[in-house]
């Protein structure tokens, strides 16, 4: 027989009669809620904070984690193969110190089986190079990789850029490698990709790329800034892959935009204008979000903003084909808050994109948008993401508060989950988070992953759920004030039963019994006991339920209490 241990979900809870609310409210992190309508499958995390990655449960319990002696830098994805594929933050080798500490920053890309063995690594990172963000596996098993690379200022006013906007001296333009895995710690890079390729600039005749912005909105602007400028100049935060298009999709932070580029080039057309399927090289296919950055638009045309987390839905899912990004708000017109959108490119059944010589590209209208009621109530002013389910729900990080929520198509929440893990470990249940160093909390995710339960990656895996991440107390529950009630939850693990302790000032009727999530009673405690003044231990066998949330209904002579307390079966 498994043990079960029935413990109160957070560090005090005080019981007052005749008034006591204890609700969701007191669970300040891991599972907040689920509802009816949330999907069945698993979630993985890896908080910033932390050199831990977590799979766990639709009720927060950990299924499998994975320990690396890094942080991420930032990406994790759980492979079919059941591997654990992550980025690293290799501050032993950060390249002198030119990359320093950069949103983003990572250098090395790690790959764990199930057990937590590394069997493959390739580190990318030297004094005028390095990987950040965000990587992807492809169908071949070859890795792409994001990356900064170092131009000077010589190299970037020959380019073509105003002076004025060199703050930094240099300029860190963004490449994306193929890399394919060479034994535990090597790689051949088979393919590369170079913003540096595509440029125009209408600044200074005399330099390389001098061009009309509006004409060529295939290429980039070298010109065009946020802020002042700063050298990591198009901070590209994530890459997705296409395998029936054989395109690749990026998310320009600084330029609040997404690109779409073709894979099919070799790394010599990838250079140019002109080969791959699109015929037009490494040229950018198609952009979105912002066609002010071409000359199609003014900044009321702007859709994007500092964005994070742009992928395809999958063919197999609602809305494949679509383009889903996480939209931060950063300085919105109408205010800063956070939406999740959904957009349908316009594609062409060669592979193209349409768009009106002279305008920007479409879509004008987002198809499917999620914001909070009050808007400004979800913000997330970096990192973040959100992905589409199977079911047609879409799961939700809201990066800087370390917060996780599935959404229906309509908008309501059926599931929310706060990461429980900061810098010095996990925290205990009811406990404040403390406040981070970017505005939001101390738990940040980069982004969060749900896996179905007929994922390939879980077939024959041991998938029995064991601990919650966070921590519990004891459970006493102070007496109020007229000194009427005491209750003490007992949390060590037991066999097959946990125990409920009451004092009690004078004697009452006691009735007792536990509630599920949607107010269903699942288990009957005491049913009308008369009960003296002093101390009771009530038995609980909790054999016949399963793990997760429940209420315990207290009820004396004719007062209700309620009290939100958590099974967990061993």
């Amino acid at each position: 027989m498994k043990n079960s241990h029935f413990i109160i979900p957070f560090l005090l809870l005080s019981i007052l009669l005749p008034s006591f609310s204890a609700s969701a409210q007191d669970r300040t992190v891991g599972l907040i809620f689920s509802k009816e309508g949330a999907s069945n499958g698993y979630t993985l995390f890896a908080p910033m904070s932390s050199t831990t990655t977590y799979l766990i449960d639709g009720e927060g319990r950990t299924v499998r984690t994975w320990e690396s002696q890094y942080r991420p830098g930032l990406s994790v994805y759980l492979l079919e193969s059941g591997n654990l594929l992550r980025t690293a933050n290799d501050r032993s080798n950060q390249g002198g110190t030119v990359f320093g500490t950069t949103g983003g920053v990572g250098g090395l890309v790690q790959e764990f089986d199930w057990e937590g063995n590394l069997v493959w690594e390739y580190p990318y990172s030297s004094s005028t190079y390095r990987q950040h963000h965000d990587i992807e596996r492809l169908p071949n098993g070859n890795v792409l990789m994001i990356a900064w690379e170092v131009k000077s200022s010589e190299e970037a006013i020959g380019a073509g850029r105003n002076p004025s906007l060199l703050p930094d001296n240099q300029l860190w333009p963004d490449h994306i490698i193929e890399v394919e895995p060479v034994g535990q710690s090597e790689g051949k890079i088979v393919w590369e990709w170079h913003a540096w390729d595509h440029l125009v600039q209408e600044y200074d005749p005399t330099k390389e790329n001098y061009g009309v912005v509006s004409a060529h909105p295939e290429l980039i602007d070298l010109n065009r800034v946020t802020a002042n400028g700063s050298a990591d100049w198009l901070h590209t935060n994530s890459i997705d892959y296409n395998p029936t298009l054989d395109q690749i999709l990026l998310s320009l932070h600084n330029l609040n935009e997404i690109w779409i580029i073709d894979h099919s080039t070799t790394t010599e057309e990838a250079a140019t204008h002109t080969g791959g399927k699109s015929g037009r090289g490494g040229d950018i296919l198609y952009r979105w979000g912002n066609p002010a950055n071409y000359g199609a638009g003014s900044a009321e045309d702007q859709q994007l903003f500092s964005q994070h987390d742009a992928e395809w839905i999958a063919p197999d899912l609602p809305g494949a084909g679509h383009i889903l990004t996480f939209n931060n708000g950063v300085r919105r017109p109408d205010g800063n808050y956070s939406s999740v959108d959904e957009i349908v490119p316009p594609y062409t059944p060669e592979g193209t994109y349409t768009r009106v010589e002279g305008t920007a590209y479409g879509p004008e209208e987002i198809l499917w948008s999620y914001t909070a009621s009050n808007p400004t109530d979800f913000y997330s002013s970096n990192i973040s993401g959100a992905g589409r389910l199977p079911s047609g729900n879409t799961l939700i990080c809201e990066g800087d508060n370390g917060r996780f929520f599935e959404v229906l198509p309509t908008g309501e929440i059926v599931w929310e989950y706060i990461n429980p893990v900061i810098a010095s470990g996990p925290l205990t249940q009811g406990s404040s988070i403390p406040v981070g160093m970017g505005g939001g909390t101390a738990n940040t995710v980069f982004r969060a992953d749900h896996y179905a339960p007929d994922y390939a990656g879980f077939v024959g895996r041991d998938l029995t759920p064991g601990d919650f991440i966070e921590r519990y107390s004891s459970g006493v529950v102070q007496s109020d004030s007229k000194g009427e009630l005491r209750m003490t939850i007992i949390p060590q693990p037991l066999w097959e039963r946990g125990t409920i302790q009451l004092e009690l000032s004078h004697p009452a009727t006691l009735s007792m019994a536990l509630f599920n999530s949607v107010g269903s009673e699942v288990l009957q405690v005491v049913e009308g006991r008369e009960v003296g003044a002093g101390s009771h231990a009530i038995p609980i066998a909790l054999s016949s339920i399963p793990s997760g949330w429940y209420f315990c209904k207290v009820t004396l002579n004719d007062k209700v209490e309620m009290m939100p307390c958590l099974v967990v079966k061993e």
